[in-house]
C-alpha cells in the first residue's frame, strides 16, 4: 500500500486569532484557502517557510486550519482543550532564538528549551506545538536552563 502524509487538521474557534498565531508569530505561510459556503466552513492550509514550494506541489505536509462558521443564530461551536490531539512538531534552526521571538510576540513558552533541544508552546485553541532544534542540541544557557514549565504542554 502506497501512502504519503498530507496534512494535520486542527479546528479553530477564532480564525483571525489563529492566523495571527500560526502565521505572524509561529511563522507559517498560507498556501491555500477554500471557503465552502454549502458546508459553512473555511479551510486554510499552512506550510513551514522552507516547505512552501513543496507544499504548493502537494509534496510537503501542511497544517489545515478548519473554521466552522457561526450558525444562523451566531453561535460558534466550542472545542475542548485539544491536548488529547497530541501535538504538531516543527524543526527550527535556533531553539533559543525562536523561543525568544515567540515570547517577545506574547506567546507563553509552556516547556522552555532547558536542554537546548526541545520546547513546547500552545496555540490559542490549546493545541500543543513542539519545537525541536535542528541537528544536535545547543549548549545549555540561561535563562532557559533554569526556567520552569508554565501550565500544561
Amino acid at each position: 500500500m502506497a501512502m504519503e502524509y498530507l496534512h494535520t487538521m486542527v479546528r479553530v474557534h477564532d480564525l483571525d486569532e489563529s492566523m495571527d498565531f500560526y502565521c505572524n508569530k509561529l511563522g507559517l505561510v498560507e498556501v491555500a484557502r477554500k471557503e465552502v459556503e454549502a458546508g459553512r466552513f473555511t479551510l486554510i492550509f499552512l506550510a513551514a517557510p522552507g516547505d512552501v514550494e513543496s507544499a504548493k506541489a502537494n509534496k510537503a505536509p501542511m497544517v489545515e486550519l478548519t473554521y466552522n462558521w457561526p450558525d444562523e443564530n451566531g453561535n460558534v461551536e466550542e472545542y475542548d482543550e485539544g491536548r488529547n490531539f497530541g501535538h504538531l512538531a516543527y524543526r527550527v534552526d535556533d531553539i533559543y532564538k525562536t523561543c525568544q521571538e515567540l515570547m517577545d510576540a506574547g506567546v507563553v513558552i509552556n516547556r522552555p528549551p532547558r536542554d537546548g533541544n526541545m520546547a513546547f508552546i500552545r496555540s490559542p485553541d490549546n493545541i500543543s506545538i513542539e519545537l525541536l532544534q535542528r541537528g544536535d542540541a545547543l549548549p545549555k544557557q540561561e535563562p532557559w536552563a533554569s526556567m520552569e514549565n508554565t501550565g500544561k504542554w
